[in-house]
């Protein structure tokens, strides 16, 4: 036990996943180019997915990576390659008192989390106890497809109407 909580494999995992999305945070807040900036997101997006996993929503962390990382990273990537023109962005010179105080609300910040972090009281089990007797997956797709059909299929046809309207909307504005 570290600070309280108990090393398991799945403490470990969370962690390193913490830990890649803070890294890939900062990246991405400290990088200067666009296109590292969109690889950076990917990063946070898939430590996402990796998070989801890890709690059991199987779906939603494949969706996550399907979608966030694969379709809108690589959406981000095509429009920029197609957009930009040059690389004409010069990084301002570092200032001392900006990076300094960035490294003291850094501390700071840790030592915060640390404070809680041994301030809390973890619950410890003993067993562990898998709440579902299905996938995630199975789950869900009874709850959709068999519990809520009708609105499952209102909301379809909802989505449908929007589309069409934004397209009605944009033909008029180019008329």
């Amino acid at each position: 036990m570290i600070f309280g909580i108990p090393i398991t494999g799945q403490t470990i995992t969370y962690f390193l996943l913490a830990l890649i999305i803070m890294i890939s945070g900062v990246m991405l807040m400290s990088l200067q180019k666009v296109m590292h900036m969109a690889v950076a997101l990917g990063g946070v997006f898939l430590g996402v997915a990796g998070i989801f996993i890890l709690l059991g929503a199987d779906f939603l962390g494949m969706a996550q990576i399907l979608i966030y990382a694969g379709a809108i990273t690589i959406l981000m990537v095509f429009a920029l390659m197609l957009t930009q023109r040059g690389d004409d962005t010069e990084s301002p010179p570092a200032n001392g008192w900006r990076v300094g105080g960035a490294l003291v609300f850094v501390v700071l910040l840790c030592a915060a989390f640390l404070y809680v972090l041994r301030g809390t009281a973890w619950p410890v089990t003993q067993s562990a106890v898998d709440p579902y007797t299905q996938p995630s997956v199975v789950l869900l797709a009874q709850s959709i497809f068999h519990t809520y059909t009708v609105p499952f299929e209102l909301v379809s046809v909802l989505l449908t109407v929007a589309l069409v309207g934004a397209v009605v909307i944009a033909r008029k504005e180019e008329e």
